[in-house]
C-alpha cells in the first residue's frame, strides 16, 4: 500500500502562522494556478473548456510574419519621441538673457532663472517652476555665514535650504541678485485687474 506524506489536500495552507498579511474572515487570493485557468476559459478564441479554437491558432502565425517590428505606426510614433528626446538631451536649452541667480557650498546649491528655482543638498534635488511657487524668503543668520533660502508653494509647504557663505558680505550680494531674478521672472499675482465686471 502507497503513502503520502504531507497534506491531503491540494491547496495552500492558509493562516498568521503562514501570511503575515492574513486577516481572519477574508478569503484568500487566488493561487496562480487557478487565476490561469480562469484567464483561459475567459480569453478569446478559446472554446468552453479553455482550449484554444483552431482557426485562432492558424491566424496567429500570420500575424506574426505580416507585422515585423517597427512597421507599425505606435512603434515609428515611439522611435520619433526617443529621438527627439536624444536631440534635447544633446542640445541644451537655450537660456534667455535675463538675470541668473547661483549659490553652493561643499553640499548645497541653489540655481534661479528663467526655469524656476532648483534647491540641491547632497544627492537630493528639487525643482520648482514659477508657477508652482507661492513665495521665496531669505533669512540670515544673526551669528556665523548661513544663508537661509525658503521656497513656499500655494498648497502651504515650504522646503528650505541653508548655504554657507564665505563672508557675511556675500549676504548682501545674493539678496540683490536673488531680488533681479524673482524681479525678471516671479509672478506674485499682485495686479489685479481694475475692472471687474
Amino acid at each position: 500500500m502507497e503513502q503520502r506524506i504531507g497534506s491531503s489536500s491540494s491547496k495552500p495552507l492558509e493562516g498568521a502562522g503562514f501570511d503575515p498579511a492574513f486577516i481572519p474572515g477574508l478569503t484568500a487570493p487566488a493561487t496562480g494556478r487557478e487565476e490561469d485557468a480562469k484567464d483561459t476559459k475567459d480569453a478569446p478564441g478559446t472554446d468552453g473548456d479553455g482550449t484554444v479554437a483552431d482557426a485562432a491558432t492558424e491566424a496567429a502565425p500570420e500575424a506574426e510574419e505580416s507585422e515585423k517590428p517597427g512597421d507599425s505606426p505606435a512603434a515609428e510614433a515611439a522611435e520619433a519621441v526617443e529621438a527627439a528626446e536624444e536631440s534635447e538631451d544633446d542640445e541644451p536649452e537655450p537660456a534667455p538673457d535675463g538675470p541668473v541667480f547661483e549659490a553652493s557650498d561643499r553640499r548645497a546649491a541653489l540655481v534661479a532663472d528663467h526655469r524656476g528655482v532648483r534647491l540641491r543638498l547632497d544627492d537630493q534635488e528639487c525643482e520648482f517652476r514659477w508657477d508652482e511657487i507661492g513665495a521665496v524668503e531669505t533669512e540670515t543668520a544673526r551669528f556665523g555665514k548661513r544663508y537661509t533660502v525658503t521656497v513656499h508653494t500655494p498648497d502651504r509647504r515650504w522646503y528650505p535650504l541653508e548655504i554657507d557663505a564665505d563672508s557675511r558680505r556675500r549676504f548682501a550680494e545674493w539678496d540683490a541678485a536673488l531680488d533681479k531674478v524673482l524681479d525678471a521672472y516671479f509672478d506674485d499675482g499682485a495686479e489685479e485687474p481694475a475692472d471687474r465686471a
